[in-house]
């Protein structure tokens, strides 16, 4: 058949831009049969050819304009004709695809312009002739040696060529991929997000279930204990960049040893599987503890949060068959819980009577609620002592939760709880009106300490709560001392530092507790002017073992004294930390050595103790 029929019938039977194979391949067996039918009537053709030219130009048109490359062959693997897309799809110049070139030559052009599949020639030749010979329609996607996807559709024709079209998918393919992509991972950070962490699950589950149970899995969940703070305080741009850099941290820790997910707003998922269980989870869990506890620097200001790690571990001891997906989600949760419960920073396997715990703690939560209303908190005061002359120079009030069932709650195990919750802010206020209100009535060279959370400092409302107590109580403010811990001041917000200062123009003392323990630097010093450094005990602990504590010591109350700071060791138990203390001119001491925290009914026999001037102007 004349090329110029092919053009004519390929144009007439496109749909949408694209040619209809099948159509195409019955309206040119039509053809043929009324051309044989036709050939002995000249007349007839003459006019047939007439009114095929009258319209060639534009079928001309319509085919070359096509989004497809298309082509054809005869029954001897010979090029019939081809659009331009085709030959511009694959490199190919007009003298490479002219009428009669065949198949092989063509392969051969696009071999050397690069335009192949990712195949040998030979492999791709012989593909080509199996397509061929077996006379059917077909239909396939090729990636070529330069990245691109083709889709191309192979039709028969009746007279043994064929034809086929040819379509550059790769922008649709990428799509699709970004898309898929998309789907299954966190934008904020691209960690994979719960879809995925599932699929991997299942799959790391199933190999867990194997006939001899050879590929055990384990799930860690990762929460950043202090996240909510950051991100309430310093707003959600600052919580989303402290996010992203956690999650760079979280790949250098985890490398090639399990798979990340980010699970929600501060919360995080590991899966190892294949590997000597629970032993890696745990040195995984341990290295995460460790590589998270230390600051993240964002726009020249450092953030302190750290992590704690639940780990569930599958097939189960007590289960032949192991837990579920969901089962074990909820088995890592658990342990996540019981590690924040233990006081942070630390990791935790799943063992069965947490699930106990877990019902526990949210009953200890109601509970505590139910505390903040009817007041079931008191305070407990323990003595602070000029370490020279020994005599009593104030207290510190530590919270006491009188629970109805369990007796007294110590604040390690209520206070984290609190700060989850978002009642810590509340419990502050109750502490200082009642420590305030009590110190009121001491002898006026009796100072009181109030520890006060980082939360409640940055909110901003701390300012009106220490107004509020010192009008409320009539105490006098440099009577009132106010503790904060150096995570605060490793924050360093602009709004916390504000607060400080009004705190302090309003006349109370500020202090910094638990000095050393941190990543404290003497920057913290030149932004804000302490009264007091309190050095944390775990040095004055170690003086009688650690040389280097005494040298610590040393430099702490030489610098406080430089800048006109007290100093204050905490911890003090025995009378040989007393002598070190009293030769290093450190000002105050705190510790069971002078007396454990007692209620305010005990306070006038310590003053008589203590000081027994105190006591006459009591």
């Amino acid at each position: 058949m004349h090329p110029h029929y092919v053009r004519q019938l390929a144009a007439a039977t496109m749909r949408d831009g694209k040619v209809d194979l099948e159509a195409l391949g019955a309206s040119v067996s039509a053809t043929y049969r009324q051309m044989d039918r036709e050939e002995t009537h000249d007349a007839n053709i003459e006019r047939l050819l007439g009114a095929l030219k009258a319209q060639n130009e534009r079928f001309e048109a319509a085919l070359e304009n096509m989004s497809q490359g298309l082509c054809f062959f005869d029954v001897e693997q010979h090029l019939i004709l081809c659009n331009r897309r085709y030959a511009e799809m694959y490199g190919l110049r007009c003298a490479h695809v002219r009428p009669g070139t065949s198949l092989s030559e063509i392969i051969d052009r696009r071999y050397a312009a690069g335009s192949f599949p990712s195949m040998s020639r030979a492999e791709y030749q012989a593909r080509c002739e199996r397509i061929v010979a077996r006379r059917l329609s077909h239909a396939s996607v090729v990636e070529l040696h330069d990245g691109r996807i083709i889709a191309i559709r192979h039709q028969p024709m009746p007279d043994g060529g064929w034809v086929s079209t040819h379509e550059d998918i790769t922008a649709q393919r990428r799509a699709e991929t970004r898309i898929a992509h998309i789907s299954r991972h966190d934008s904020l950070t691209g960690l994979a997000n719960r879809v995925l962490l599932r699929e991997w699950l299942e799959e790391a589950l199933a190999g867990a279930r194997g006939a001899r149970g050879t590929a055990p899995c384990a799930l860690l969940r990762l929460g950043l204990d202090h996240f909510k703070r950051i991100h309430d305080t310093q707003g959600h741009m600052t919580g989303d960049a402290l996010l992203r850099i956690v999650a760079e941290r979280m790949r250098r820790l985890v490398r090639e040893n399990g798979a990340i997910a980010r699970i929600g707003g501060d919360e995080f998922a590991i899966v190892q599987s294949g590997v000597s269980q629970p032993a890696q989870a745990k040195a995984l869990a341990a290295r995460l503890v460790s590589g998270l506890d230390f600051p993240f620097e964002i726009g020249g200001r450092w953030f302190g949060i750290g992590a704690s790690v639940g780990i569930a571990v599958a097939p189960a001891d007590a289960d032949a068959d192991g837990p579920d997906a969901d089962q074990l989600l909820r088995n890592a949760d658990i342990a996540l819980c019981r590690a924040k419960a233990e006081g942070r920073g630390c990791y935790r396997l799943f063992e069965p009577e947490m699930d106990a715990l877990v019902q526990a703690r949210g009953t200890l939560e109601l509970g505590l609620r139910k505390a903040l209303r009817e007041e079931e908190f008191e305070l407990l005061y323990q003595p602070l002592v000029h370490v020279q002359s020994r005599r009593l120079t104030g207290f510190e009030a530590l919270i006491r939760w009188r629970h109805p069932e369990r007796g007294l709650v110590n604040p390690g195990e209520f206070i984290p709880l609190a700060e989850e919750a978002g009642l810590v802010t509340e419990i502050d206020e109750w502490v200082l009106r009642a420590a305030c209100r009590e110190a009121a009535g001491w002898p006026k060279e009796v100072r009181v300490a109030v520890n006060l959370s980082a939360a409640h400092f940055q909110s901003g409302a701390v300012i009106g709560t220490v107004a509020g107590a010192l009008a409320e109580s009539g105490l006098r403010p440099d009577r009132l001392e106010i503790e904060i811990t150096e995570s605060m001041m490793i924050e360093n917000s602009e709004s916390a530092l504000a607060s400080l200062h009004r705190i302090h123009d309003l006349g109370a003392r500020i202090s910094m507790d638990d000095f050393g323990t941190g990543y404290s630097s003497l920057g913290y010093l030149r932004n804000f002017r302490f009264d007091k450094i309190k050095i944390d005990q775990s040095f004055i602990r170690e003086l009688a073992t650690r040389s280097d504590s005494i040298a610590i010591i040393r430099a702490i109350t030489s610098l406080c004294d430089s800048l006109g700071m007290a100093s204050t060791a905490e911890g003090v138990e025995t009378e040989e930390q007393m002598t070190a203390l009293v030769q290093e001119k450190c000002t105050e001491a705190q510790g069971y050595l002078f007396g454990r925290p007692s209620p305010a009914s005990e306070i006038p026999a310590l003053l008589r103790s203590l000081g027994p001037h105190l006591a006459e102007a009591a």
